[in-house]
């Protein structure tokens, strides 16, 4: 395998060291003028690299990773002029892909739990105050003194209708749970539900290992999750991708400098991630951005302008894409400097000046060496991806799906008993319900190739036992991190 993916080429040939492609990057641009083709060929170089990526469909063209390209003339025309077929053996060819879909209709389901999330994501989707993340908080932690597992909206709904019944004890130990805030939180969840938030939440509960897979060739499975429907809720969209972030944070062991990224995570729309964020959640991503390239993984902000992204992440990115932006505006102005100024000066270019007289699939580009020092700018034309250009049919995504390495692990929703059936076993004073017998079997691999079949008592005990895993390690995170996501308590077993 290589031990670099070409970007483009210029009077240079530009391309990002493997070995330094955990120091994360930015690929910026006015619309229209090159980042999706952008993200596709660096999504389907890391895959021929072995590296298997996550990223989100915002505009359902980049299910075409999943189809052999070669009928489009234009990427047949680059292909000749920059002698890609010479270079680096350019082929038309399909990647491996796995389709996930929030929603459960253009991929395999992908969930968590009220737990996973944990207070601090779940009051900012919610967009509650001071005072009603503090109630929050203190449900998290009743949730985890009682044992109740807090999987599912309808879990928080009741904890949350619990601590208002009995707020006069909880009040001598954690604070004031007033009704109104109580009342305040629950309207908000109804309006979650609403915007068909229900589905993300419950089990069978997303296995970061299923992202990480290869094929037999070793190429890396390319995830995508179809956000054309989710970035209408940008809420959901961005405090998502933030979690699984934090998730894989949280969960993959340090590797070092490796050879290679384990994972690189494509955040597109990424201004969605900052708007409106609180301070001490702006600090969270930071420090997430910051220490996560030493688990391996390599985080790209795919957004219109650097301003999006703030600076003390801004800093961080050490690989940059930047395509054409426009001027018309102060505010353009001031992107256009900040852009320039964000690169290493290259004598013969005015970078300033370029950026707004450059083409459709043209772009400055930069990336660091071997010893992670930032190259000069250059300006590049970029290499055309080998897979399709533009959306699937709904029978090609099908056929994805029927070969899918997951296919029948995620579909059918198990509802084991968790906070509402303890909470109305309470009331009712009823015996506790016994253990489920129908669940639904299931693989729940660790690496590439195919994936064998469990029982139905052997996926429930994989459920658990990894639930259990999770919330120690998080125990253990609090103690040396000081809370790096907020206190997750209330755990999945």
């Amino acid at each position: 395998m290589t031990d670099s993916i070409l970007i483009g080429t210029g009077t240079v040939p530009v391309a990002i060291n493997l070995r330094m492609a955990n120091r994360h990057g930015l690929v910026a641009g006015a619309t229209g003028t090159g980042k999706t083709v952008t993200l596709q060929r660096l999504a389907e170089q890391f895959s021929r690299a072995g590296v298997p990526v996550f990223l989100a469909d915002v505009k359902g063209d980049l299910a075409g990773l999943s189809q052999a390209g070669g009928a489009n003339v234009k990427v047949t025309q680059r292909v000749a002029e920059m002698g890609l077929e010479q270079a680096e053996g350019f082929t038309y060819a399909a990647n491996p892909v796995q389709f996930w879909d929030i929603h459960g209709e253009q991929g395999h389901p992908v969930r968590t739990t009220i737990s996973d999330l944990g207070p601090l994501l779940l009051g900012r989707l919610l967009g509650l105050n001071e005072v009603q993340e503090g109630v929050l908080n203190i449900v998290f932690q009743l949730a985890d003194e009682n044992g109740w597992l807090l999987l599912d909206l309808k879990d928080l709904r009741s904890l949350l209708t619990h601590a208002a019944d009995t707020a006069d004890g909880l009040q001598t130990r954690w604070g004031n749970v007033s009704k109104a805030s109580v009342g305040a939180i629950l309207r908000r969840l109804l309006a979650l539900e609403q915007q068909g938030a229900t589905r993300l939440f419950g089990e069978p509960a997303l296995s970061l290992a299923d992202l990480m897979q290869t094929d037999p060739r070793g190429h890396g499975y390319i995830n995508i999750l179809a956000a054309d429907r989710l970035i209408h809720t940008p809420a959901i969209y961005s405090t998502f991708l933030l979690w699984l972030l934090s998730e894989l944070f949280e969960t993959l062991p340090e590797v070092g400098d490796a050879d290679r990224p384990r994972l690189v995570f494509f955040f597109d729309e990424a201004h969605l991630l900052f708007n409106d964020a609180p301070k001490v959640l702006l600090n969270k991503i930071e420090q997430v951005v910051r220490l996560i390239r030493s688990k391996g993984v390599g985080v790209y902000f795919v957004t219109q302008s650097p301003l999006d992204v703030p600076e003390a992440v801004l800093g961080q990115l050490g690989n940059r894409v930047q395509h054409a932006l426009r001027a018309f505006t102060p505010k353009d102005q001031k992107a256009v400097r900040v852009a320039a100024q964000t690169f290493r000066p290259n004598p013969v270019l005015d970078t300033e000046a370029v950026i707004t007289a450059l083409a459709v699939g043209e772009a400055l580009v930069s990336t660091l060496d071997a010893e992670g020092v930032p190259g000069m700018v250059q300006r590049v034309s970029v290499a055309p991806p080998g897979s399709r250009l533009g959306p699937v049919a709904a029978a090609e995504r099908q056929a994805v799906l029927d070969r899918s390495l997951l296919k029948g692990v995620y579909d059918i929703t198990i509802d084991r008993v968790s906070a509402y059936e303890m909470l109305a076993q309470r009331a009712t004073g009823a015996a506790a319900p016994g253990g489920r017998t129908d669940l639904p079997g299931g693989a729940r691999g660790t690496g590439g190739g195919s994936r064998g079949r469990q029982t139905p008592l052997e996926a429930f005990a994989t459920s658990a036992a990894r639930a259990l895993g999770s919330q120690v390690g998080r125990q253990l995170l609090r103690g040396v991190m000081g809370s790096l996501f907020g206190t997750k308590t209330g755990g999945k077993g």
